[in-house]
């Protein structure tokens, strides 16, 4: 048995998702193959996926491996970051140049500063509910260079309890020891399998720590730091699922 372990956006969705690739999918399954999707999403976000595509999973890993989900979408196991960090954090971000987050917890909360694009389920630091614990916090900037040096001023005022992710201009803070390759590790003990069946594949630096662990594919659209660490290179999913049949 071997296991796919895929980014998503970028990766298996990396020029959509078609007939040829779900079949491909189906086709790794049924040869008595795992497959599943490793990403920065949310947990109820990741879920939607499967379902708005049409393909069928064995397991899902959310928030950069802070949670992972079985192949019937419920939750099998969660890394939980104290909810008194919430506030703190926020605040930090926001005075940084963020106007929006995401908390991933129970359920998925947004916080909208801009008073004139905010939705009636958004909240504002004022109106934000208590945070008793959060799987991952994240935000957008409006490039790279400045989500950047967001990332380092998290890592260096909050280092010691989390860890900031960069994915383009996207920041995903979770538990100091947390990644995508700890949670992967954390689903090959559920379900008792060796990590020389795992296969990786990715396309950005927030996937470096399980490309890097694993035996591992870079997308051809990846940044250089993925493909210069990863074993191989590969176009999509149709192709790697093809190679390793």
């Amino acid at each position: 048995m071997k296991i796919i372990a895929s980014d998503y956006d970028g990766t298996l969705n990396h020029g959509g998702i078609d007939d040829i690739k779900r079949a491909a999918i189906r086709q790794w399954r049924r040869a008595g193959n795992l497959f599943g999707i490793v990403s920065g999403r949310s947990a109820d976000d990741l879920l939607e996926i499967p379902r708005r595509n049409n393909f069928e999973y064995d397991f899902l890993i959310a928030s950069n491996g802070a949670v992972i989900l079985g192949s019937n979408g419920q939750p099998e196991w969660e890394s939980r970051c104290d909810g008194a960090l919430a506030m703190p954090l926020l605040e930090f971000i926001f005075s940084l140049g963020c106007t929006w987050a995401s908390i991933h917890t129970e359920t998925r909360l947004i916080i909208d500063l801009d008073d004139n694009e905010r939705l009636e389920d958004e909240f504002t630091l004022g109106t934000l509910p208590e945070i008793r614990y959060f799987n991952q916090i994240s935000t957008i900037l409006p490039d790279e260079s400045s989500a950047q040096k967001v990332t380092d001023a998290i890592r260096e005022r909050f280092g010691k309890v989390l860890n900031p992710l960069r994915n383009g201009r996207c920041i995903d803070v979770v538990s100091v020891d947390m990644n995508k390759a700890v949670g992967l590790y954390k689903f090959l003990e559920i379900i008792g399998a060796q990590s020389e069946n795992l296969i990786t594949v990715g396309d950005n630096i927030n996937d470096m720590h399980m490309i890097a662990e694993f035996r591992s594919y870079a997308m051809e659209n990846a940044v250089q730091s993925i493909k210069d660490t990863a074993d191989c290179e590969i176009a999509g999913i149709t192709e790697l699922i093809f190679k390793e049949m």
